[in-house]
């Protein structure tokens, strides 16, 4: 659906080059919703602008569903991108205009007629749930209701690919997680493709199909939300996803017990409700004091995750943890007395 081949691009000034993005190379398949996290500067945000060319890559190319939209004249690329809907973290509505209005803007702008205008926009005020502020004013809306009509105005022209710029950013918590139920509901009404920027690790969880991590203007990491909340490979992704449990294990003071050792498992799917520490002291001549611990909800399956203190000799701690590796339980030696 989506191909980033070779993607860079620099901020060149009369005193300095600032490469933002590094040789990005992504595949986003059809139907998917796609997170893309960093922190604040990595590069998260000039990448998803470069997908519609609001930003102009200085290398590389991006392809969308065969065609290379890098290559497009202004007129072309004013076609494409009404097929490309955009939602932003501060919503972007025209203050002196109604939520009708809002939405219908961009159907103004193409040139439909008013009874096609006012047939689409009201399909979409359903879908929001906005039926009842139809007539009212952006500054008549808490956040999330803004954020809802964006959506709608992003909808207007029935787009295969919404792109969402850092969209939860501005709301609180329970109002984020209905912004992307919504987001979740329209991409399967509508058969959308997703691309989702944040930097919060809790709605990659909450919603994408896959991730890619960016640091410093390259992709550092990529795979699906399980396995990389199951066995993140950089200590970016380990941040993240540690920064939403309940224990920050960064506070946790590991025992100096003489023969003891700390690890963390991680674990999928029906792995993650089995009563694994009830089994390993049944199996094995060992103590297991478990540390921290808790189970990620994903999309499609479960990710657990424990940090346990295991005493007993060395002998018996090695044929537990091949015993937990042929469990498929991902094992990492944290501390070793």
């Amino acid at each position: 659906m989506i191909e980033i081949k070779g993607l860079s691009k620099s901020f060149i000034s009369k005193s300095s080059q600032v490469n933002a993005l590094k040789d990005i190379n992504l595949q986003i398949k059809k139907g998917e919703i796609f997170g893309i996290i960093g922190l604040s500067g990595a590069g998260k945000s000039t990448l998803i602008r470069t997908i519609n060319r609001l930003e102009e890559p200085t290398e590389g190319t991006v392809i969308i569903e065969g065609k290379n939209i890098t290559k497009l004249g202004k007129r072309e690329l004013r076609s494409s991108r009404k097929e490309i809907g955009m939602i932003f973290q501060h919503f972007n509505l025209l203050n002196s205009r109604t939520v009708f209005q809002n939405i219908a803007f961009p159907l103004e702008i193409n040139g439909y007629d008013k009874n096609t205008i006012e047939k689409r926009v009201n399909e979409l005020l359903e879908v929001v749930e906005l039926v009842d502020k139809k007539n009212a004013y952006p500054s008549q809306l808490s956040g999330g209701q803004k954020q809802r009509v964006a959506i709608a105005r992003a909808l207007a022209n029935n787009p295969k690919i919404l792109l969402c710029d850092e969209a939860t950013s501005a709301l609180d918590p329970k109002t984020t997680k209905a912004i992307l139920n919504l987001i979740k509901k329209i991409r399967k009404e509508f058969n959308l493709t997703v691309v989702l920027i944040t930097h919060q690790m809790e709605v990659i969880k909450e919603t994408c199909d896959r991730v890619a991590i960016i640091e410093a203007g390259k992709i550092i990491e990529l795979n699906t939300v399980e396995e990389i909340f199951a066995r993140p490979k950089t200590n970016t992704a380990k941040a993240f996803i540690s920064h939403i449990h309940r224990s920050d294990e960064a506070e946790i003071i590991y025992p100096n017990t003489l023969g003891s050792t700390v690890i963390r498992l991680s674990y999928l799917g029906n792995s993650a409700k089995k009563p694994i520490i009830s089994n390993l002291i049944r199996e094995f001549n060992i103590d297991i004091n478990i540390l921290s611990g808790d189970i990620d909800e994903l999309q499609s399956t479960s990710v657990g995750n424990l940090l346990i203190q295991v005493l007993g000799n060395d002998e018996e701690i090695e044929k537990a943890f091949d015993w937990l590796r042929k469990q498929d339980i991902d094992l990492e030696v944290i501390w070793n007395g």
